[in-house]
């Protein structure tokens, strides 16, 4: 079931709104609703915090620093190197102390994700899979997907709901994988062939028809009866791009259609094409074309 609203900082433990903690960039302007993302740098504080639904991991980015969890009567103490990841399981309340400045990425995935990735791998009811809550000094496997969320932070280009939804089961995949109680799978409960080519043409079809609004990986899963995961890693296997990436390629497309055949604004065009806005066309229309959306217009008139 897709998780429509966005995934607010409210919805959070409340870490990022502790002072003076200071956000660099956060993913509330976005209206992300598979996961929740915010780099800043931290200040050494103390205090305890409620349980939420969501997985947390915390992506230390500078360091080595001295920190505490306390679980109940329990502390762990540790010395967490840059590039360390903290685990956070969703129902789990807990204590933090933080005893030096700290530069910080926090991602939450919604539950819902972890539950979906967990019936598609794991043998059991998808609902009872425990994350383990721990401090991860190495997993390169981790840190370069939630290295991908930052980069999406900060390059509005790649802030899309398709990319981010797409990071969001790849995370939750490691985690059910490398930290969980799951018994896996042997093989994948799905054949290379489940979804074929009239599915995949279904989909690219919606996309099509949808390009000046935002796309999420679940509404086209709805669309063609496929679970969201599912999709996204049948449809690369097919096309050789992940879904995303396809989505960007046919606006780009549309709009150098429209750029060519008709005499509306560029600034018209990006909007018909699902672009936040006519910079955004323009740096990846140049990106791939190695020209201007006016450039191009203009060439196409001589």
């Amino acid at each position: 079931m897709r998780v429509h609203a966005p995934f607010r900082v409210e919805e959070t433990h409340g870490v990022l709104v502790q002072k003076p903690n200071r956000a660099s960039a956060s993913s509330d302007s976005y209206n992300w609703s598979s996961l929740y993302a915010s780099s800043q740098s931290e200040f050494p504080f103390e205090a305890f915090f409620s349980a939420v639904d969501d997985q947390l991991l915390v992506l230390h980015r500078s360091g080595p620093v001295a920190v505490e969890r306390l679980e109940g009567d329990k502390t762990k103490r540790r010395v967490v190197p840059a590039g360390g990841i903290h685990l956070v399981p969703g129902g789990m309340s807990f204590g933090f102390r933080l005893f030096e400045q700290l530069d910080t990425l926090h991602v939450y995935i919604r539950r819902t994700v972890i539950e979906e990735i967990a019936a598609e791998m794991a043998v059991g009811d998808p609902t009872n899979i425990d994350i383990d809550g721990n401090f991860v000094e190495s997993d390169v496997q981790m840190k370069n997907l939630l290295s991908a969320v930052m980069f999406a932070l900060e390059d509005g280009d790649y802030a899309t709901a398709l990319y981010v939804d797409c990071l969001s089961r790849a995370v939750a995949s490691r985690l059910v994988r490398n930290y969980s109680n799951a018994r896996l799978r042997q093989a994948s409960p799905f054949s290379s062939s489940t979804i074929g080519g009239v599915i995949v043409k279904e989909a690219i079809a919606y996309m099509q028809d949808n390009l000046d609004r935002s796309i999420g990986l679940d509404d086209i899963a709805a669309v063609i009866n496929r679970s969201p995961s599912h999709f996204a890693r049948q449809f690369r296997n097919e096309m050789g791009v992940p879904p995303y990436q396809y989505l960007v390629n046919l606006r780009l497309d549309k709009a150098q259609t429209l750029l060519r055949e008709t005499r509306i604004s560029v600034a018209e065009v990006a909007f018909e094409c699902g672009f936040t806005h006519q910079e955004h066309l323009t740096r990846l229309f140049r990106r791939r074309f190695h020209t201007t959306p006016a450039a191009y217009r203009k060439s196409c008139q001589n």
